[in-house]
């Protein structure tokens, strides 16, 4: 009987733990607090907001020195998907006063961390962001996925054709819609169609040394977007 009703209790609290996640499926509550404590930006200040999942919540954790002193707003969550994002575009970027996004994601749609999703899906979705960015009058960055030849917390998905696709499409629509396209991939991938030993320690998530491959990559790409918008 113990055993059973101990059974009971553990179906009955993960049922309740879904519940309570499921009521924020978008993880609208994780940036909360921050968004209502941030303070409208200087009239001078370009406000950079880092759309992400966990390579760019980590993107703050691993190498801090890259924002400090500087507009950039981290509003990565790890695990997150497109249509995750999406939904809580609006909150995380435009309600932040945003001059600049810089979306980077796709990589765990691909893992299919909120269920099967195809590459077009994938792709729909950051096109969506770009065009509620732009409606709202901010600029835009379009990343490429990093690369990776297998997930740790999903081995046997073989997403590094995928990964090669999805950057393709985004490729593709960044050149027609005069959007910057940042290319981490290129710099990053082994023969394996994975990500470098060196640059990340389980194949996914960059390490420093990742990172400091990205750093320049990327504020090129805002260095070149705020000048010619200053014309």
């Amino acid at each position: 009987m113990k055993n059973k009703a101990l059974t009971f209790y553990l179906v009955i609290t993960l049922f309740v733990m879904n519940c309570s996640n499921a009521q924020d499926w978008a993880n609208l509550k994780r940036y909360e607090k921050e968004n209502a404590v941030l303070a409208a930006p200087m009239a001078s200040e370009k406000r950079i907001v880092f759309m992400g999942n966990s390579i760019t919540e980590g993107w703050l954790r691993t190498h801090p020195s890259f924002f400090a002193g500087k507009p950039y707003i981290d509003r990565g969550i790890s695990g997150q998907t497109t249509p995750q994002m999406l939904l809580r575009f609006r909150q995380d970027v435009v309600n932040c006063k945003a001059s600049v996004v810089v979306i980077l994601a796709g990589l765990n749609d691909i893992a299919q961390n909120t269920g099967p999703m195809t590459l077009e899906e994938t792709a729909g979705n950051i096109f969506s962001m770009a065009e509620l960015a732009k409606a709202n009058g901010i600029d835009v960055i379009i990343c490429s996925v990093l690369p990776a030849s297998d997930f740790p917390w999903r081995p046997g998905m073989e997403p590094g054709r995928k990964v090669v696709a999805l950057n393709a499409l985004l490729k593709k629509y960044a050149k027609e819609h005069t959007i910057p396209f940042v290319d981490y991939y290129t710099p990053m991938v082994n023969d394996s169609l994975g990500l470098k030993k060196e640059l990340g320690d389980d194949g996914v998530h960059p390490n420093e040394a990742g990172y400091k491959i990205m750093e320049p990559i990327v504020e090129k790409a805002i260095a070149d977007l705020l000048k010619k918008s200053k014309k």
